[in-house]
């Protein structure tokens, strides 16, 4: 943060910020902020400028980082526009699926799209120098993001089947060295015509294997990106509950590389009860255990398979007294291949359910959680649970597996039991 002058602002009447500073301090901060200044200004994203809107700007201590502006009070009075981002995880799998990739990253994507006359006036910010404007997109309007994620979209019409941009993130994939290129020379033409620059240094051009929204894809096989998962390894015990909101926000990112992912976790999410946020917590042995073993299994390398849609689905399902486990695979020449992990622990009133309910409550969480795979494509499911195989054509007078079974109604599948030691991945994964 600014630890020099600190720049307020204040919403007042007639919609206009107006600045106020207090007294003046630490140098090395002043001149940071006058470096940044110049940097911008010769790389045309800012000019001097006067306005009658003003927000405060922020100076982060972080090499790399870019100064910000404080657009809170703008943001709030601001018409949210809503574009909806892309799935990072259908990326994800289109990418991995394919032999050839190329990922082009796109330099200060953000800084790269220019306002309007107006929305500069609104976006101006001050410093202890000089009043300036933003001639581009500056980082934290709130519609910033799916204003790029619209560009980005309206970019690559045309090249859907092998182009997928998020965000500053453009990946082109093929199956061949021949359309690769092809591919790639139209998505250049594109980029060339919008007069966008990339950062060359951050490109990966024509490779089997690339480092893409923070996994490693490729040939069909995607695993998460080592330097991503050293964070993950490096937080330290939490000592808040805030803290554990943000550890295991970073671990469910790669939540479908680990096995029985809820069942581990469930220790440490037990310390979550309660309203209070930022209660501090007694960080235990158990829990210390349980992030010990999560971590661990990070480190492992799981590798997990790309969807092929033209091949047929099987779901594996297991519940036991703890908890949900799936595993969605596919099998290529009698091998099996798993594509992702699912699990899930009971809440209170579904630890009273029956044997076969809590069967078939597994099978309503993989179908739902699953939806994208398995809307009008034939599947298998796969449990260990015998009387469940009739399901489909007789589910009793048991309320709750009719309805089940009606919400099943629309699903093209088949029902198989298997043992448990022949689907051990889903058994597993409901336990400890």
């Amino acid at each position: 943060m600014l630890t020099g002058h600190v720049l307020q602002t204040f919403w007042e009447s007639g919609n206009v910020l107006t600045l106020t500073k207090t007294a003046y301090g630490s140098s090395p901060c002043d001149n940071r902020l006058k470096q940044e200044i110049k940097r911008m200004l010769d790389l045309g994203v800012i000019e001097v400028g006067e306005s009658n809107f003003s927000s405060p700007l922020i100076l982060v201590e972080a090499p790399g980082r870019d100064p910000c502006v404080g657009y809170r009070k703008l943001n709030s009075v601001t018409r949210a526009e809503y574009f909806p981002l892309p799935n990072i995880e259908e990326r994800i799998e289109l990418v991995a699926n394919a032999r050839y990739i190329t990922v082009i990253d796109l330099t200060k994507g953000y800084w790269q799209i220019p306002l309007t006359p107006q929305a500069q006036r609104y976006a101006a910010f001050p410093t202890p120098f000089n009043p300036y404007k933003p001639l581009t997109m500056p980082l934290g309007l709130i519609n910033a993001p799916f204003c790029f994620s619209k560009f980005m979209a309206t970019l690559s019409q045309g090249c859907e089947k092998y182009c997928v941009p998020y965000l500053n993130d453009v990946a082109t994939f093929s199956d061949t060295w021949e359309k690769h290129r092809e591919h790639l020379n139209k998505i250049l033409e594109k980029i060339a015509s919008a007069k966008l620059k990339i950062k060359s240094i951050k490109c990966k051009f024509e490779q089997d294997c690339v480092k893409y929204l923070g996994h490693k894809v490729g040939g069909g096989c995607r695993t998460h990106a080592e330097a991503k998962i050293q964070a993950v390894l490096d937080f330290p015990a939490p000592r808040y509950k805030t803290e554990i909101h943000k550890m295991l926000g970073m671990i469910a990112y790669y939540s479908r590389y680990i096995e029985i992912y809820a069942t581990l976790v469930e220790p440490i999410t037990r310390a979550l009860k309660g309203k209070t946020r930022k209660e501090s917590i007694t960080w235990t042995s158990e829990m210390e255990e349980a992030l010990r073993t999560v971590k661990q299994r990070l480190t492992e390398k799981p590798v997990l398979y790309a969807p092929n849609f033209e091949k047929e689905f099987i779901v594996q399902t297991g519940a036991s007294d703890f908890g949900i486990g799936v595993v969605l695979a596919q099998r290529t020449n009698g091998e099996e291949h798993t594509i992702l992990y699912l699990s899930r622990k009971f809440s209170g009133p579904e630890k009273k359910y029956s044997t076969t309910e809590k069967e078939c409550a597994a099978i309503i969480f993989a179908i739902k959680k699953l939806r994208y795979y398995l809307d009008g494509q034939k599947f298998i499911i796969e449990t260990d649970h015998n009387p469940l195989v009739w399901l489909k054509t007789n589910a009793g007078n048991n309320p709750r597996l009719m309805r089940y079974a009606l919400a099943l109604q629309p699903f093209n599948y088949t029902l198989v039991h298997k043992p448990a030691k022949n689907i051990v991945h889903a058994y597993c994964l409901s336990r400890m």
